[in-house]
Order: C-alpha cells, then sequence, then structure tokens
C-alpha cells in the first residue's frame, strides 16, 4: 500500500498543478497568463518561419515532444538544443523563425548564447518559466509564467509537477494553433502514413471495393437470384436499388432468418431489410469501422447521395491494420 499511497500522493500533487494552471489560464487580464497566451497565438500566427523550440534538461525532453506535436499538427516546428546552439547550431535559428524557450527556473544558464542572439537579431521570444522575474522571463517578448505548485517529490525537487505544467500548456499552444488553421483528419493523416493511426485517419474510398464489382440486384429479382449474387461476390450481403439507389439490402442474417419458410417464388422485395446503413467516400476508416463495430456487420455500402460507388467489408480493415 505504500508504492500506491506515493503513488497517489504524486498524481494528486501533478493535478493540483494543473488544476492551477487551468485557473491561471482563465484569467485574460494584462499581465495575466490567459493575456499572455493569447499573446503567444498571435504572435506564432504572424510568422512566416518555424517554431524553434529550446531547453534544457528535462525541460529539454519536453521541448522535444512539444516541437514533435507542432510539427505533426501542422506547424513547422523544430528542437534546437541550447549547448548545441553555442557551437553552430544557432545558424539554424533564422530571423523569420520564433524561439519558445522553456525553463522551469528562467535562470538555465546554457540558454545566456540563444537570449543573446534573439535580441542581436530581433527573433521573437516566446518563454515559459515559473520565474516570472529570472533572466529568461525579462528576456521574452511574451512570458508564460507558470502558477506556482509544488513538485511531487518535495525532497529533491526534482522536476515533476512543473514539467506536467510545461508539457500540458504546450499541447495547448499546438491544439489551439491547429484549430485556428482548420488542421483536419486528412491533414494529420499526411504527417502519420504509418502504423495504425495512419491506417485509422485512411480515407474510406481510399479501402473500399470499387463500383463494377458491387453485389446490387432490383427489388423484383427472385430470392433464389440474390443468393447467387451473394454467394459470388463474397461480401455476405447484397444491395437492392430502387431509382439507382440503395433501397434495401438482403444479408446472410436475412436468409438465415427467413430460410423455414423457403425462398420458392418469392422476390427480393419481400424479405429485404429497407433503408440500410451506409457511410460517404470522404469518412474516414476509423469511421466506418466504428459503425460497423456498433451495430456489428460485416459490410457496409459507401454511396454518394445513396447511389452505390463501393463497399467495405470487415476484412479490409484487418488487412489495412486499423482493427
Amino acid at each position: 500500500m505504500q508504492y500506491i499511497d506515493t503513488a497517489l500522493d504524486t498524481l494528486k500533487l501533478e493535478k493540483r498543478g494543473l488544476e492551477a494552471l487551468i485557473r491561471a489560464m482563465e484569467n485574460t487580464k494584462p499581465g495575466q497568463l490567459g493575456h499572455a497566451f493569447i499573446g503567444a497565438i498571435d504572435l506564432v500566427n504572424s510568422s512566416s518561419g518555424r517554431v524553434i523550440v529550446t531547453g534544457m534538461g528535462k525541460s529539454g525532453h519536453i521541448g522535444r515532444k512539444i516541437a514533435s506535436t507542432l510539427a505533426s499538427t501542422g506547424e513547422p516546428a523544430s528542437f534546437v538544443h541550447p549547448g548545441e546552439a553555442s557551437h553552430g547550431d544557432l545558424g539554424m535559428i533564422s530571423p523569420r523563425d520564433i524561439v519558445l524557450a522553456l525553463s522551469n527556473s528562467g535562470e538555465t544558464r546554457e540558454l545566456a548564447d540563444i537570449l543573446q542572439y534573439c535580441g542581436r537579431f530581433g527573433v521573437p521570444l516566446i518563454a515559459i518559466t515559473s520565474g516570472a522575474k529570472s533572466t529568461l522571463a525579462k528576456a521574452a517578448n511574451i512570458a508564460l509564467i507558470l502558477p506556482a505548485a509544488a513538485e511531487a517529490c518535495g525532497q529533491t525537487r526534482a522536476p515533476t509537477t512543473s514539467t506536467t505544467m510545461t508539457l500540458a500548456l504546450g499541447d495547448a499552444l499546438a491544439v489551439v494553433l491547429l484549430r485556428g488553421k482548420g488542421f483536419s483528419g486528412a491533414d494529420f493523416k499526411n504527417f502519420h502514413p504509418g502504423g495504425k493511426l495512419g491506417a485509422s485517419l485512411t480515407k474510406v474510398s481510399d479501402v473500399m471495393t470499387s463500383c463494377d464489382k458491387l453485389p446490387l440486384c432490383s427489388p423484383d429479382m427472385a430470392v433464389y437470384g440474390a443468393v447467387k449474387i451473394i454467394s459470388q461476390a463474397n461480401f455476405g450481403c447484397v444491395g437492392v436499388l430502387e431509382n439507382g439507389k440503395l433501397h434495401g439490402i438482403i444479408t446472410d442474417g436475412d436468409l438465415r432468418r427467413n430460410i423455414k419458410a423457403g425462398f420458392d417464388g418469392k422476390k427480393v422485395h419481400e424479405i429485404m431489410t429497407l433503408n440500410p446503413l451506409y457511410i460517404t467516400p470522404d469518412a474516414l476508416a476509423a469511421d466506418a469501422i466504428a459503425k460497423m463495430s456498433k451495430y456489428n456487420i460485416q459490410a457496409l455500402f459507401v454511396c454518394e447521395d445513396k447511389q452505390p460507388i463501393g463497399i467495405l467489408h470487415i476484412h479490409d480493415f484487418l488487412d489495412l491494420g486499423v482493427v
């Protein structure tokens, strides 16, 4: 229990830090965090260059993550290590860029050369720090001052709560910027083509079987004819068209439910299910699999204005790696 108690104390302290950060963000009066945050967003939006994130030690690790998040959500960004900056990497920072510098104390000596470089060449500087009167805060065009909060490890004061707050504030910056740009799931996929995430962001139109292989029939077709189409197509269903639009569907389940009564002389419209589910080609694969899972179906027609142009099967998503 001692282990759990210590873990819970840590989480509670970090939670209090985030709650303090939320309260500080809600204050948008001049001189307060909310006001400075708005200014930081406006500054980044007005820039034609990149966001250069920098920080030392634990702040550097958080900075790398913030830079990665910004870059993956449509904001050109990169991380520059302050030690390497002093040995040539300052050349990676142009006057069109914005520097986002992280330091809990605001007195990290390794940042000195970057601060001087920004001042000399007029590179806008945004700071995230707990030191309101620190060297970093004074050098910054905009200082995002973290509220006072106890570190989770009181004995060593190792960065814990402060790094959590810094990371959360970086995430907030990234999300505000991407929403302001109208950054979509399709845009996100361009930066995440690999793995399960990239697969889930694939569009339905990239996965579906196209119209020349669709299992379709008319309402007046004999049920035995529909059964033949289902068997040949291997989708486990046949769509029923009326005036060129998806009007109904017969699935393997429909056939099983009606088999006792027999199919002799029966027409498709007598056993079909009306108004079947479908999805549009511009929807995401993740949305399609969610709909199929919710309604426990193995195939889903793809329609434009209710006109079938494709079909999806659960196996398509297994091959893609979405499920």
